[in-house]
């Protein structure tokens, strides 16, 4: 089978931010590859770089140095081309709308026609399992059924990528757990490029294609570790001994991160180009 074109392609890219006189490097010399049609999980220490080369991917800050491309452009033709959906950790949906609403809201700003946009709106709820929930507000719904909303409008413009910083992360487990097979399902059905950052080691096993380890900061890549357990996945996934083999790859490979730069500088991972997997 060929491969996919590369989505996102981020070379040499480095962050710097400056604060009075001081400078913190928050990402240096990153280097990744992302095949379109991967599940990509971001997973590293707290203050790793992970968000920020989320957000130097969105647009939404620059890089102090390198090259990003995004479905073939540079990150703000994407964001102005809508090649991407943003789902952060807060579902951030506007209260006072109805959940057929929220999702609708990106189409009404693209001045889609209401009957087009109400259509795929309700198409999309169905996707989610919330077809039954249109004329709700954010506040009557739990948080997992809030983040379903959320994945439902940021698909809502077609992207063909879903870029997604930590948005099961305020759940408690049983809700994240069923979270994440929703996702999986979502994925499977629209073939979209997800870039998914965690804290969860099991999470980021589960539901990738690949896993990428960053170092303490200044951020690198440390590792990019290809999950070959087939899919679909399920409850029995988290039970089999690949399963447990690749998990503890990903914790050895984020304890050596741990120690820094230095003791972690064994040689860079190289850039790698990730194979579709469905």
């Amino acid at each position: 089978m060929s491969e996919s074109p590369a989505m996102i392609e981020v070379a040499g890219v480095s962050k710097r931010f400056v604060v009075g006189k001081a400078e913190a490097v928050a990402l240096q010399d990153a280097d990744l590859t992302i095949q379109g049609g991967q599940f990509v999980s971001l997973i590293g220490p707290s203050g790793c770089g992970k968000t920020t080369l989320m957000r130097l991917i969105a647009d939404l800050i620059e890089p102090t140095e390198g090259r990003i491309r995004v479905a073939g452009r540079a990150p703000r033709e994407a964001r102005e081309a809508r090649e991407y959906g943003y789902v952060f950790q807060a579902p951030a949906l506007y209260e006072w709308r109805s959940v057929l609403a929220n999702v609708m809201l990106p189409l009404e700003i693209m001045g889609v026609p209401r009957a087009e946009r109400r259509a795929r709106a309700e198409r999309l709820l169905a996707m989610v399992g919330l077809e039954s929930f249109h004329r709700s507000y954010p506040w009557q719904l739990s948080g997992g059924m809030q983040q379903r909303v959320s994945i439902a409008r940021a698909l809502a413009i077609d992207p063909k990528i879903l870029l997604m910083d930590e948005p099961f992360g305020a759940l408690d487990e049983i809700t994240r757990e069923a979270m994440n097979l929703e996702l999986l399902r979502i994925w499977q059905e629209t073939r979209k490029t997800v870039v998914f950052v965690t804290h969860s080691i099991a999470e980021a096993v589960f539901l990738s294609s690949q896993v990428v380890v960053m170092t303490a900061r200044p951020g690198r890549i440390r590792e990019v570790i290809d999950v070959d357990l087939p899919y679909p996945r399920d409850a029995e996934t988290r039970e089999s001994e690949r399963f447990f083999e690749l998990t503890t790859r990903v914790r050895e490979a984020l304890r050596v991160g741990q120690l820094g730069p230095q003791a972690a500088a064994g040689p860079p991972a190289e850039p790698r180009l990730a194979k579709a997997g469905y």
